[in-house]
């Protein structure tokens, strides 16, 4: 393998994810695997902490948007190899996410990223789409028996949903057993404290870190 003599495993990894190459991605985590590296450190060490890197390039306008869809796409690919190693090693379950567009809002591109992101970092992700109704978020949360739900707004208008979500959630029991994560272009942590969610990130990468922080308190 070119460079695999000079540059660490997971330093290369790191270079083929930033570059989305999924078919060396899978070739590098297989070879992994073949030299008997523990999963949680190919999951921590290796993956997580490229798509790590990823967003921060993507927050220094390092890399830009088709960048990190490419690298996350490359990432799933490289998790996907792993998966199921994780119930016969060290690795801890992964929480369950709920994420999806509120109710009147078709726009994805930004609510694609984050769930991008969060899979890519080890989190389980359920994406309901766009124009999810208050009724399929509890439902969902309930089924799946999320830890986190997410929700997405880009129009100023589609913001109100937001808040009708979080009150069903409440109405169904669910206020203290999920986290309920709020974003998208309009939206502000001022905003996020009024309708009662328990934390705001402007973009992808914050999410990441705030969900990781929302699980640990």
């Amino acid at each position: 393998m070119e460079g695999g003599k000079t540059m660490p495993l997971f330093e290369e990894l790191m270079e083929y994810i930033i570059q989305g190459e999924e078919s060396k991605v899978r070739e590098l985590v297989d070879q992994a695997l073949q030299n008997e590296i523990p999963v949680n450190e190919i999951l921590n060490d290796g993956l997580i902490h490229a798509m790590n890197t990823v967003g921060l390039k993507f927050k220094n306008c390092e890399l830009y948007l088709p960048d990190v869809l490419w690298a996350a796409q490359a990432m799933k690919a490289g998790i996907e190899m792993i998966r199921p190693f994780f119930q016969k090693s060290e690795v801890d379950a992964l929480a369950k996410v709920v994420i999806g567009t509120v109710e009147g809002d078709i726009h994805e591109i930004g609510k694609n990223l984050v769930a991008m992101m969060v899979e890519a970092n080890g989190f389980d992700v359920v994406d309901l789409g766009v124009d999810v109704s208050p009724e399929k978020f509890v439902e969902s949360v309930e089924t799946n028996g999320a830890k986190i739900c997410m929700m997405s707004a880009l129009l100023t208008t589609t913001m109100p949903a937001m808040k009708k979500t979080i009150e069903a959630l409440k109405q169904a029991g669910l206020g203290g057993k999920v986290k309920i994560m709020v974003g998208g272009a309009p939206v502000t942590k001022q905003f996020s404290v009024e309708i009662g969610a328990d934390g705001y990130s402007p973009d992808a990468s914050g999410a990441v870190d705030l969900a990781k922080k929302l699980l640990a308190d």
